[in-house]
């Protein structure tokens, strides 16, 4: 760890820390005896607390977000000289690397055509929503205004993306929500049995649950689909076979936009581009944001065909036919600059090769890990992007206590090793530890995490 603050300035800053910063998802009364953990540094996978502990980071900086690892000094020179140039500008005018990275965000998303700027996936789904309410207005005289969002899946933290949220404990104690949001059952197929679900086609058999839902809201009612293509803090649940051919012809029979929550497994995440794009589907919207710029700069984009873009603009004369919309910071021009760097880095560094590959790897070892622990009942995952779900016992499946999952993470975290798992999300169901290790793993990063895993379940499951 670099030696430029010494232990009485660090020792200042903690103190900083615990008397003012409110930190995101953490109880901080712990914290009126205990220190809040600062993160000083980071380089490659690994970053560096307050003490000087080194960490392997297994999740990307903790939320899914530092795909190319840290301390990439390219993108640092790039948001520095944009940052020069001109730091902002409000998007009802154009930038240069704002121009230059939707063309090239365009070349990987065939059948998209426009891109529109804003600062977090929270907001960028909110515009989507915003979008499909103004559209119900335009074409449908406000009727065809319902979203549909499913169960497991998370769209953040705004009350109208809470209101399309499939995780009730993040949903808690903040309603009432926004109306016309419709929930839509998982896609899970290792707890079918918990819905009742046939055990052949099961794919087919969770996609017809959303047609009917649609038939039971009634389909001139219904605007918009809105799922991730791999649920991410929902457990990350890969989609069964059949599933996604089936939605897509769901949502054509029924005239309804396809939003594609990309916030999480974009940009390389899961081996390709964007996560879709295993799956054969053509989107009308797609949303995302984290791996975007690898949080070098904040950054955030909604995605659109040219279909639903035309539809602001097919008449001119209508003083109120454009999308009335502004988010301050998609003006920055930081975060365009970061990503086109950070894509560059994903292209010349073959990191979508290596994501598949290490990801195929990191799947095996986590089946040899579960025929060795009996507690792992499932282990699923797309490219670097993995779960291993915990039970009781595999023969009823019943879901491990969330306390001695979290016990596992606080094991590996003393090891030097940052896993996540699902937690405070999903009631009764917050068992799965989850891996998103940044783009440029090894095979010796991964080695270091199993074991580590392997450790931390041996000690508390024997």
């Amino acid at each position: 760890m670099d030696g430029t603050l010494s232990q009485n300035d660090l020792s200042h800053v903690v103190e900083a820390d615990r008397a003012h910063v409110w930190h995101h998802l953490i109880q901080h009364k712990p914290f009126e005896t205990n220190d809040p953990r600062i993160i000083v540094e980071g380089k490659g996978m690994r970053v560096w607390d307050q003490k000087g502990k080194e960490h392997l980071d297994a999740v990307s900086g903790g939320v899914w977000t530092v795909n190319v690892g840290y301390g990439r000094e390219s993108i640092a020179k790039a948001v520095y000289d944009q940052l020069l140039k001109l730091n902002y500008f409000a998007g009802s005018a154009g930038s240069i690397p704002g121009a230059l990275f939707s063309e090239k965000l365009i070349s990987k998303m065939p059948g998209m055509t426009r891109v529109y700027y804003t600062n977090s996936g929270s907001e960028a789904n909110e515009k989507a929503f915003k979008m499909v309410r103004q559209i119900a207005h335009k074409r449908y005289g406000g009727q065809k205004h319902k979203i549909l969002y499913r169960d497991r899946d998370y769209h953040g933290t705004t009350i109208s993306c809470l209101s399309a949220g499939g995780q009730d404990e993040r949903n808690a104690q903040y309603g009432p929500f926004t109306p016309g949001f419709v929930r839509v059952p998982h896609c899970l197929e290792y707890r079918a049995g918990d819905q009742g679900a046939p055990t052949e086609n099961y794919g087919e058999w969770a996609a017809d649950q959303i047609e009917q839902v649609i038939l039971r809201e009634g389909p001139d009612t219904v605007g918009a689909l809105c799922l991730e293509p791999v649920t991410a803090g929902g457990g990350v649940i890969t989609p069964p076979q059949g599933y996604w051919d089936r939605v897509q012809e769901i949502c054509r029979k029924y005239d309804i936009l396809l939003h594609i929550d990309e916030v999480v497994c974009g940009v390389g995440r899961t081996g390709t581009w964007f996560g879709y794009q295993h799956y054969g589907v053509q989107p009308d919207m797609v949303t995302m944001a984290k791996g975007v710029a690898s949080g070098y700069a904040a950054i955030a984009c909604l995605v659109t065909t040219e279909d639903v873009f035309s539809m602001f603009k097919d008449n001119a004369d209508d003083p109120m036919n454009y999308f009335r919309d502004i988010s301050t910071f998609g003006g920055c021009t930081a975060g365009p600059a970061a990503a086109l760097e950070n894509m560059r880095i994903i292209e010349d560094e073959g990191l979508l090769d290596n994501t598949t590959a290490m990801g195929a790897y990191m799947l095996d070892q986590l089946h040899a890990l579960a025929d060795k622990h009996e507690v792992i009942g499932d282990v699923r995952g797309k490219g670097l992007f993995l779960g291993a779900e915990l039970v009781e016992d595999r023969e009823s499946r019943t879901p491990m206590a969330e306390k001695r999952v979290q016990k596992v993470v606080a094991d590996c975290m003393q090891q030097g090793i940052i896993i996540g798992a699902t937690n405070r999300s999903l009631p009764g169901y917050n068992n799965t530890l989850c891996f998103s290790p940044a783009l440029i793993a090894t095979k010796d990063d991964i080695n270091q995490i199993i074991a580590s895993v392997d450790e931390a379940l041996g000690r508390e499951f024997g």
